[in-house]
């Protein structure tokens, strides 16, 4: 049963395929982004504290963004592996490679958890905090903190499931703790009136639920691939290859909490809290736009995968045709409406009239870019499932170490508060057009015998 569910990866017709494996990842993504935009959404509506309460959870957001990171990095470095080996025939070897994956998120968790506890304070003042919003930071982070290792599995292992076909179990994992999340959310915040703390100690159990279904089903027999001790041994060439893989998206989410640091530091510096609050906003409303984006690639890529390690190349470019061309039209269809109706998303997570004003001025000038990044968003899957780690890294390094930061560090001496809202779209359009030139000058290349030998 379940290598028929796998054998349609390279049978069943694209459009049906994508559809089939694609909606539950992008219903998946859209609950998981739940998380953050729910905690976001109640923690703005806190009556008198909502505005300081809202920017002192959102600079949070570095420490946030770098521990999905790591999941990031043997989810996404891991899985199109195993799909690899899977479409490849070498199950044995698909496994040890999820086992591998498991004792990797085990360390990192011990690592975050030790470090962000020790120098957490210090740096979220690092990160944009004032005075008067790094008590609600402190107090959110903290209990954050100590449910790093369900976010770690939950996050991590979730991409296994779906490697294998599953997109609806692993839909499932993510609406468990997300539905959970919404419930307990203002019974926390607002019944047991514990504000940000409520919302913190909300996601943590929720977090755990969502971690404990992932679990469950990667050991039980209805697994393809399952979770054994003798797997999770260090093997350090497995690791390796998960690592090289991995690092491309480990170094998008990374950055993430990178930009967040020079983009709030520089806010703070050159506007104060209001413009941080502003930003805080704006990354949410971009994060509402890129889960379902996220998860339809998410959803294809280990088809692209599976086929590619099967050598089907003709199968492999209609579905990165495909990706690509839906991936473009939706982000830019997203951006206009997000552009047109700024104030009514801005209204989501605050009743602040002011901070309101500011994301009503910012948010066109933020999100112009965006009209053509969905040529990113659909490019730099494709290289991760075709196991191109290096130009998938290169791409993720150039919009946002080599563009993005030293843009906003420069704009500002020149325009002010302005500039640090202009680098973001310089940055999103010239990464888009650097992306595009390198698939069209690297694709044929890579769909080969010799470069399907060179990975596997």
């Amino acid at each position: 049963m379940q290598q028929d569910k796998e054998q349609r990866m390279a049978t069943e017709g694209i459009g049906k395929l994508m559809l089939t494996m694609a909606v539950p990842s992008v219903i998946a993504q859209i609950i998981n982004i739940l998380y953050s935009i729910v905690d976001r959404i109640y923690i703005g509506h806190i009556e008198g504290v909502n505005m300081e309460a809202l920017t002192g959870v959102g600079v949070t957001f570095p420490i946030i963004t770098l521990i999905s990171a790591f999941s990031a990095f043997v989810g996404a470095g891991g899985a199109p592996l195993a799909a690899i080996w899977l479409g490849n025939g070498d199950r044995k070897r698909a496994e040890k490679i999820l086992g591998n994956g498991v004792t990797m998120l085990l360390f990192f968790t011990v690592l975050l958890m030790g470090f962000f506890y020790a120098f957490g304070r210090p740096l979220l003042y690092l990160f944009g905090a004032s005075d008067a919003t790094i008590v609600y930071a402190v107090d959110y982070i903290n209990i954050y903190l100590a449910g790093t290792v369900f976010v770690q599995l939950a996050l991590g292992l979730n991409t296994f499931i779906i490697s294998q076909g599953q997109s609806r179990i692993a839909m499932i994992a993510v609406l468990i703790g997300a539905a959970t999340n919404i419930v307990l959310d203002p019974v926390f915040i607002f019944v047991f009136q514990m504000g940000v703390k409520g919302a913190a100690i909300a996601t943590v159990i929720s977090q755990a639920l969502s971690a404990l279904w992932t679990v469950a089903f990667l050991v039980s027999k209805k697994s393809t691939l399952t979770i054994k001790l003798w797997a999770m041994k260090p093997d350090f060439r497995i690791i390796g290859s998960i690592m090289a893989l991995g690092v491309s998206p480990f170094i998008m989410r990374a950055t993430e909490s990178l930009i967040s640091v020079v983009l709030n530091s520089g806010l703070q510096r050159y506007g104060g809290d209001v413009y941080v609050g502003s930003l805080t906003i704006m990354q949410s409303v971009m994060q509402m736009y890129s889960a379902p984006l996220g998860g339809f690639t998410q959803g294809v890529q280990p088809i692209i995968s599976y086929n590619f390690g099967a050598g089907n190349f003709d199968r492999v470019k209609k579905l990165y045709r495909s990706m690509i061309g839906v991936s473009f039209l939706f982000a830019a269809g997203a951006t206009l409406v997000i552009m047109i109706f700024p104030g009514f998303f801005a209204g989501m997570f605050t009743n602040d009239a002011g901070l309101i004003a500011l994301v009503e001025q910012m948010m066109p000038v933020f999100m112009c870019g965006m009209l053509v990044f969905g040529l990113q968003q659909g490019i730099q899957p494709t290289f991760l499932a075709l196991g191109q780690a290096k130009i998938s890294l290169f791409i993720a390094i150039f919009r946002k170490v080599i563009l993005l930061v030293p843009l906003a560090l420069i704009l500002p001496l020149r325009f002010g508060v302005m500039g640090i809202y202009y680098a973001e779209p310089i940055s999103d359009v010239l990464s888009a057009t650097a992306a595009s030139i390198l698939f069209l000058t690297h694709i044929k290349k890579i769909l080969s015998k010799e470069a399907l030998q060179k990975i596997i």
